[in-house]
């Protein structure tokens, strides 16, 4: 990777996390494309990386309810019953979404083993993921005001099965579960605030397992990596004062089609 490549990456990072749009499918997407000898598992490996950018991002952003959650986590036999139920649910979500990526990466290698994809196979699959996160947040939300303290373990499971699902190349790990938490019944602003703070440990898992061994770390690396950290702090607010005002689905509809168009230009 040189270095306008990682300029790119990192900038694409640092502004599609925070929107349903798969910023791990547009590592790959560019990827396939643009680069040559890199594979799909090397390249969610990659993304998975720059994630850490836009994780240090979001740590900072929002640093009092990391901080405060850490804080009740140590105090947890005394804690109240809603504090209670808004720990059991990123605990329960983080547990069930990493063992259900683990073993959908698991499968990506194995398929990938076997398997000779060219690339516009792989960019028609990410054309048509975009199109299904896309249809997900077009659908009529149910209204609501639950609170994290109000999660059950339905609540849990199944935003755990999203987060899970968006290691795949296309979905969206934001779009995914901030669509199912709006379907259970939280507002707005408490659905992206859980989604965010629900990828944090996430991202740190994915790169002690993945990327803890054998991860060659160049001048490059970091500069994509500081990119998107800095893209992701400035752009997070951006995303985040606009989220209730702006359908972001029909946009992801778009760029899905514009995607499958490509893979026959």
């Amino acid at each position: 990777m040189n270095l306008i490549e990682a300029i790119v990456l990192g900038i694409a990072q640092g502004i599609t996390e925070w929107i349903p749009i798969s910023s791990e499918g547009i590592t790959v997407l560019l990827g396939v494309k643009f680069f040559d000898g890199i594979t799909v598992t090397e390249l969610i490996r990659l993304s998975l990386y720059l994630h850490l950018g836009t994780f240090l991002a979001a740590t900072i952003y929002f640093k009092k309810d990391v901080v405060n959650l850490a804080k009740q986590l140590f105090r947890y036999p005394k804690a109240d019953v809603q504090t209670k139920a808004t720990l059991n649910f990123y605990i329960v979500a983080t547990l069930i979404s990493g063992a259900l990526g683990i073993a959908i990466l698991k499968l990506i290698e194995i398929l990938e083993g076997n398997l000779d994809l060219p690339s516009k196979v792989v960019v028609i699959a990410l054309g048509v993921l975009l199109l299904v996160t896309g249809s997900v947040q077009l659908k009529k939300k149910i209204e609501g005001q639950r609170t994290p303290g109000q999660a059950n373990l339905t609540d849990s499971i199944l935003t755990g099965v999203a987060q899970g699902l968006s290691v795949l190349p296309g979905f969206s790990r934001s779009g995914m579960t901030v669509a199912t938490l709006l379907l259970r019944g939280f507002d707005d602003m408490q659905s992206l605030k859980m989604s965010f703070i629900l990828s944090l440990p996430a991202v740190l898992a994915g790169n002690i397992f993945l990327n803890a061994v054998n991860f060659v770390f160049t001048a490059e690396l970091f500069v994509a990596l500081a990119l998107s950290f800095l893209v992701g702090i400035a752009s997070i607010h951006f995303f985040l004062s606009f989220a209730k005002r702006v359908k972001f689905g029909y946009f992801v509809i778009f760029f899905g089609t514009l995607v499958l168009a490509s893979a026959f230009i």
